[in-house]
């Protein structure tokens, strides 16, 4: 374990074979935990992410993951083998496999962290953005992990906007299947969202989507957060639209965080504040009356 006030900067390294960037509280002390899922764009890194959301104000250790087939965990042909992959069927070879392998993965990742850095025992915060949003609603569904609080920034709700996002880009039409079909389905969060509001407890959940984004729409959030509704009012349930927010939230390779945008700074700024009021004020107040 790292011990408390060591800690003045970002600190990289892997945990179950995952990497990932931890950045500590200020005083580098104990201290509730966050953990972050990067996009399929930018910030397509951990390191971009850690950049592009860093919540610096937020009294929490943040650990930001890299997804699988990503920087460190490319497959042994590369960036080659990844596009070839995404050629011959988005959804069943690329993007479900990604989503499924991360979601699951987080469960032995948190306890590694737990037993490195001195963070408070109890639920963790979750937060990804883009993919790494659908990986983290996947987890919400079908893991116990003892999640406190969740946001979730452009995230894929639903694959088929994606794959035909990929059609007009590319000008190829996608093939669908029954076993592609079954996919999509299951991968449709608002198409799920009973299911996932009979989890007990169900963590507080800020849902954002951008005024600019052409793949998943803010009315696509909308709807997620309607569907969601019936089983967890506000305002433990929240949906917001940022303006000037766009799908990427930076600049191509997206591997480095870039240079910060009315969009993403507001971004930042509601996470944070979503996760102190809902995990480190709550975990405060328990440390408290102790």
């Amino acid at each position: 374990m790292v011990a408390d006030g060591t800690l003045a900067r970002p600190l990289t390294g892997f945990a179950a074979g995952v990497p990932y960037v931890a950045v500590p509280p200020y005083d580098g002390g104990a201290a509730p935990m966050v953990i972050a899922l990067h996009a399929f764009e930018p910030p397509r890194s951990e390191a971009a992410l850690a950049g592009t959301l860093p919540l610096t104000r937020l009294p929490a250790w943040r650990f930001y993951l890299g997804l699988p087939m990503f920087g460190a965990r490319l497959p042994k042909g590369g960036v080659a083998e990844v596009n070839h992959l995404g050629q011959s069927d988005y959804l069943l070879h690329l993007y479900g496999p990604v989503i499924e392998q991360a979601a699951m993965e987080l469960v032995e990742v948190a306890e590694e962290l737990r037993e490195r850095f001195p963070v408070h025992d109890g639920p963790f915060g979750l937060a990804g953005v883009g993919a790494g949003g659908a990986a983290a609603l996947l987890a919400l569904a079908e893991s116990r992990l003892p999640i406190g609080a969740m946001a979730v920034v452009n995230p894929i709700i639903d694959p088929t906007p994606v794959l035909a996002a990929r059609e007009r880009h590319l000008g190829i039409a996608y093939h669908w299947s029954e076993q592609s079909r079954e996919a999509a389905a299951w991968l449709d969060f608002t198409a799920r969202a009973a299911e996932i509001g009979a989890r007990a407890p169900l963590p507080p959940l800020l849902v954002i989507t951008g005024g600019l984004d052409e793949v998943i729409r803010p009315e696509h959030g909308q709807a997620f957060h309607d569907a969601l509704a019936p089983y967890h009012p506000a305002p433990a349930l929240r949906h917001v639209v940022i303006p000037d927010l766009a799908h990427t939230m930076g600049p191509e390779p997206g591997l480095v965080p870039g240079p910060p945008t009315p969009g993403s700074v507001l971004v930042d700024r509601a996470l944070t504040e979503w996760f102190h009021l809902h995990l480190t004020s709550a975990v405060e107040e328990t440390v408290r009356f102790r």
